[in-house]
């Protein structure tokens, strides 16, 4: 069954891709991943200044790259003197004149200064939240949407509340939130929610407790081994992380899965397949409203309040 290459609208007018590769960790893998994810067909790649610098080498990135839809984020230092500096630094490292997708990493911030994730000498975040609003960032963010350096711009891991102020105290609508968002954190009414306001949504860790650096995750079992999501693929001839990505986009939301070995890159690139209605429904009946990313203790700043999966 080949991949239906879902392409998905933003309220720019724009369209996305609705499976994007992730780069999240394994920096030193990154350059062939990317490599391998264009050639296997990807045209949306999603990276992020906080996690590696220089993630995605310019020459990875054809310099014709009409069909690749760029992502990337402002890294959490972010005062909005910043802001503009920081979306140059991006430019460049890309070698690009303008990024498709750029999002506002956390509404929280880190210490200005030379490291991308400062620290002190016990070893916590070093953050900036008392003297940085995130409206006052997202204002600066909209300047570089009006100049066209940021085509469309974003957040990422915000509340409901959070949001809701940000509407209301600024000008642009956010043309994406990208979330912890999978089959066994579904957030129905949330995402609902973003729909109703023309913000599209992302789902990060779309494969949920894969990745072993959430420790909440442990212990438990895995998402893409869930027998519900095992049988469902079996009828398709797929596999459960196919099935979870599958649930996503037909969701309306765009999927970033990552991976650095060849065959799991094409095969997410595959999960862009139609389930059919009973299949949906089941997936509905998993939601274990579990979340595996919240590092508010390490961020200084409660993350997700009014958001499912909380503890």
């Amino acid at each position: 069954m080949a991949t239906l290459n879902t392409q998905l609208p933003l309220n720019t007018g724009a369209k996305i891709p609705a499976v994007g590769f992730g780069t999240w960790q394994d920096a030193d893998a990154q350059e062939g991943a990317v490599l391998e994810a264009l050639k296997a067909g990807y045209t949306h790649i999603d990276t992020a200044r906080m996690q590696v610098p220089h993630l995605v080498p310019p020459f990875v990135i054809p310099p014709d790259r009409t069909n690749v839809f760029l992502a990337t984020a402002l890294n959490p230092p972010h005062r909005p003197s910043d802001v503009e500096v920081a979306v140059d630094a991006s430019l460049k490292d890309l070698d690009t004149d303008y990024i498709d997708l750029y999002l506002m990493h956390w509404p929280s911030a880190f210490k200005p200064g030379g490291a991308l994730i400062p620290k002190g000498d016990d070893g916590k975040i070093q953050t900036d939240n008392e003297n940085v609003d995130f409206v006052d960032t997202w204002k600066a963010l909209e300047k570089t949407f009006k100049s066209g350096k940021c085509r469309a711009i974003g957040v990422s891991n915000f509340s409901k509340a959070e949001l809701e102020r940000l509407l209301k105290e600024t000008e642009v609508v956010p043309a994406a939130h990208q979330i912890e968002c999978h089959p066994w954190l579904q957030q129905n009414a949330f995402t609902e929610w973003h729909k109703e306001k023309g913000i599209h949504v992302q789902q990060y860790s779309p494969f949920g407790n894969q990745n072993e650096i959430y420790s909440a995750g442990q212990n438990i079992g895995k998402l893409i081994e869930d027998p519900t999501l095992i049988e469902i693929g079996k009828k398709y001839g797929k596999n459960g992380a196919q099935v979870a990505l599958a649930w996503g986009i037909q969701s309306g939301h765009s999927v970033l899965p990552k991976s650095k070995t060849p065959s799991r890159i094409k095969d997410n690139l595959d999960g862009d397949f139609e389930l059919g209605k009973e299949d949906l429904e089941k997936i509905a009946s998993i939601d274990k409203k579990l979340r595996f990313n919240d590092p508010s203790k390490n961020f200084g700043w409660d993350f997700f309040t009014d958001l499912e999966g909380k503890k």
